[in-house]
């Protein structure tokens, strides 16, 4: 069986840049940022319930402030890869990094303003779109010639993907941690986070750039918002019904699971819903280098396995829903952490396998933001609670979740005949 052509492309190189070989270790001074710029994503989740109960914000207030992120995410991933473009990829990294450290201090500060709150989390918000656009831009061209000759071809994926899902793990692990057992947990976990984010600051400054001014766009930026990748076949066929599933999955995973057993939980809740997200997310990095192997063992159909993964990991939510049992919700978080970690990389490899340089960063972008629309279904199922219970609607999402698959079943194996024929 040939393999998925998307698959196995040749990455475009960046030839002219730097004269001579390097030793592969650059990408390593982008990591510190993106991960800390993950990280500040992500820790608000296991602050949810302390929000709640110690300060006094309505449910719908600590769910809004959850997704507050959100109003940042979408122009970070789309106005920062068009910047970026124009820019390079470093003064956009460092200018996102620079938002996540000021909405740091913000949440920090402001725990009776929720106004403030709010404002914090759009900052977070937009420092994870530039991690996962120019970052995963300039980590993918730092994983390739003339900066690494060992890498392989889906390093370039797997290296990003692995960053920000250890953000995300280790930031909600962290800040879990401390407002459980610390000291001032609405002030303490932000400043661990501002003063690491500053120290990253400083790192990345000393990364090379990728993008040389004589392959910049000379376009305007906001006419980088178009990008016609979105309407090849493969991106169509493969990654739009496949992308939402990435964050959806880590979304029921580590906020819907403890919300079915918290009654079960006491005072334990927020350590229990930090251990669900670290769990989900370590499992999704632990999983990430596999994919390589999976694409080879299955052809270049790694997608359709974490999507299968994915149906199972929603059927047995439905089980954790009728049961609301903590070790049964521990096991759902760890199946569909494991298929956010192969849908994840798995669609990053197709994603940069048909972009050109100049598209690298949009098209990432893209990708993201339909991955992150996923994000939004523990509220959609949260808001259906007083006509659908828990059980009826994760129900209907595994049903949804099984056709999906049955299209990039479909599509995949489309694709092995063109490459046949």
């Amino acid at each position: 069986m040939r393999s998925n052509p998307a698959l196995t492309a040749q990455a475009p190189t960046v030839a002219d840049q730097e004269p001579l070989p390097r030793r592969g270790g650059a990408w390593l001074r982008v990591v510190p940022a993106m991960f800390l710029l993950a990280w500040g994503g992500n820790h608000f989740t296991p602050l949810v319930h302390m929000y709640e109960a110690e300060g006094g914000y309505a449910i719908w207030q600590a769910n809004l402030l959850l997704g507050m992120y959100v109003g940042g995410l979408v122009p970070g991933l789309l106005v920062a890869s068009a910047l970026s473009d124009r820019r390079g990829r470093k003064p956009v990294l460092v200018a996102g990094t620079i938002a996540a450290i000021i909405g740091s201090v913000l949440l920090g500060t402001g725990f009776d303003l929720f106004w403030l709150l709010c404002v914090g989390r759009v900052l977070a918000g937009i420092g994870v779109g530039v991690a996962m656009s120019v970052g995963t831009s300039w980590i993918k061209e730092l994983s390739g010639p003339p900066f690494d000759y060992r890498a392989d071809i889906t390093a370039g994926a797997r290296r990003p993907a692995l960053t920000l899902t250890l953000g995300f793990a280790i930031g909600a692990g962290v800040t879990g941690c401390l407002a459980q057992w610390g000291p001032r947990p609405e002030t303490i976990p932000y400043a661990v986070h501002g003063l690491l984010s500053i120290v990253a600051l400083l790192i990345v400054f000393t990364a090379p750039e990728t993008l040389t001014r004589d392959r910049r766009s000379n376009q305007h930026w906001w006419r980088g918002l178009r990008i016609p990748l979105v309407g090849h076949r493969t991106f169509i066929r493969l990654i739009i019904p496949a992308a939402p599933w990435v964050f959806a999955a880590a979304g029921v995973a580590y906020a819907v699971m403890p919300a079915l057993v918290q009654s079960e939980l006491g005072e334990w809740t927020t350590m229990y819903a930090t251990v669900l997200t670290v769990a989900a997310l370590g499992a999704g990095a632990l999983v990430q280098n596999l994919v390589p192997r999976i694409n080879r063992w299955t052809g270049g159909h790694a997608l359709v396995v974490g999507l299968s993964l994915m149906t199972v990991g929603m059927g047995l939510a439905v089980v954790a829903a009728l049961a609301a049992n903590p070790i049964i919700a521990f096991v759902v978080a760890g199946v569909l952490g494991i298929a956010y970690g192969i849908c994840v990389v798995s669609g990053l490899v197709i994603v940069q396998a048909i972009a050109e340089p100049k598209d690298l960063a949009g098209i990432t972008g893209v990708y993201y933001s339909l991955a992150y629309s996923g994000f939004l279904l523990p509220t959609v199922l949260a808001a259906l609670l007083p006509i659908m219970a828990y059980s009826v609607s994760l129900s209907a999402v595994a049903v949804i979740c099984l056709l999906s698959l049955g299209c990039v079943s479909l599509a995949s194996k489309g694709a092995h005949i063109r490459s046949r024929t």
